[in-house]
């Protein structure tokens, strides 16, 4: 275990905050450490998982309408951007209207990364990463400031934040990207509980150890000893709040630590690690229309599956 005096004090704190609470909960941003994103990776391409190839697949068809809302000289600002991929997608489709990519996300090795990628395969591109927590006030790189903005929130990122908290997101982006700007928006749709549960209960086992790594981060970074045998992933639909949850379950009566602080756990009490609220088309529309922005184009695959919308500063 950890020395608790070299322990990430911001980590150490964010743990604490929500382990020492009732009920306990620990924050998503806490998943991506090297290893969780690999995993969440490897969970994108599941077959239970539909929604980032659902995604990928309706944005690879609409991407030249999503482009033509910009201008020449846009600059392209993505909320939550861990790789290129998405965004690759738009910058192919855009030819002179994307000039500059602002990708903002809070893991720096990723950035720094895709910074060189791009380097190299779109020499043309200025490429500004911004290395921050996007639910907090920002500012964007002098060097776009006076460009046009299309802001891009893809992977249903949006439906892991409480509704509250997407609503002051949308205001922050709305300040953020400035009057006359653009928010491109993937939003996972309402569907039967026998499609969502599996998207997040995964036969392979592979989301059960994302959920873990989440302790082991604690363990190697927070000077924290859970032993994580002791605990099970869990997934379940909460039809009254609109939204997968999950939770890592504590197998028996149990005592953990973390940077010397004691945690006491029950028998089945759980530790409520992510929510993931899945919308109908008028409600997310009704939220963007609260928060300043007005709903201009939807879309949205056969299925129903996953819509992306395309809001306007008003």
């Amino acid at each position: 275990m950890l020395d608790a005096a070299i322990a990430d004090p911001d980590i150490v704190g964010t743990a604490l905050a929500g382990l020492n609470a009732s009920p306990k909960t620990l924050p998503p941003k806490l998943f991506y450490d090297a290893e969780g994103v690999r995993l969440f990776e490897a969970i994108t391409r599941l077959p239970e998982y539909y929604p980032t190839r659902t995604e990928r697949a309706l944005l690879a068809h609409i991407a030249p309408e999503i482009v033509a809302l910009a201008a020449p000289g846009t600059a392209l600002v993505e909320y939550g951007a861990s790789d290129e991929a998405k965004a690759s997608l738009l910058l192919d489709a855009a030819g002179a209207r994307l000039t500059a990519y602002v990708p903002i996300d809070v893991a720096g090795g990723a950035l720094s990364d895709m910074r060189r990628r791009l380097h190299a395969a779109r020499p043309r591109l200025r490429v500004h990463p911004v290395c921050a927590d996007f639910l907090r006030p920002l500012f964007l790189p002098e060097a776009v400031a006076a460009a046009p903005k299309l802001g891009f929130f893809p992977g249903s990122t949006i439906g892991n934040l409480e509704p509250a908290a997407a609503g002051t997101f949308l205001q922050d982006a709305r300040l953020t990207l400035g009057q006359g700007a653009w928010l491109i928006v993937g939003v996972d749709l309402r569907k039967s509980p026998e499609i969502l549960v599996p998207a997040y209960d995964d036969s392979a086992g592979v989301t059960a150890a994302f959920n873990l790594n989440i302790l082991r981060r604690l363990n190697r970074e927070a000077a924290a000893d859970f032993d994580l045998s002791a605990f099970v992933h869990r997934a379940l639909w909460n039809e009254a709040e609109g939204r997968i949850e999950m939770h890592l379950q504590s197998l028996r009566p149990q005592t953990a630590h973390l940077a010397g602080t004691r945690l006491s756990f029950e028998a089945g009490e759980t530790i409520h690690t992510e929510n993931s609220y899945k919308h109908t088309i008028p409600g997310f529309q009704s939220l963007a229309s609260a928060s300043g922005w007005a709903p201009e184009h939807v879309w949205h695959d056969p299925e129903h599956l996953f819509s992306i919308h395309a809001l306007r500063a008003s």
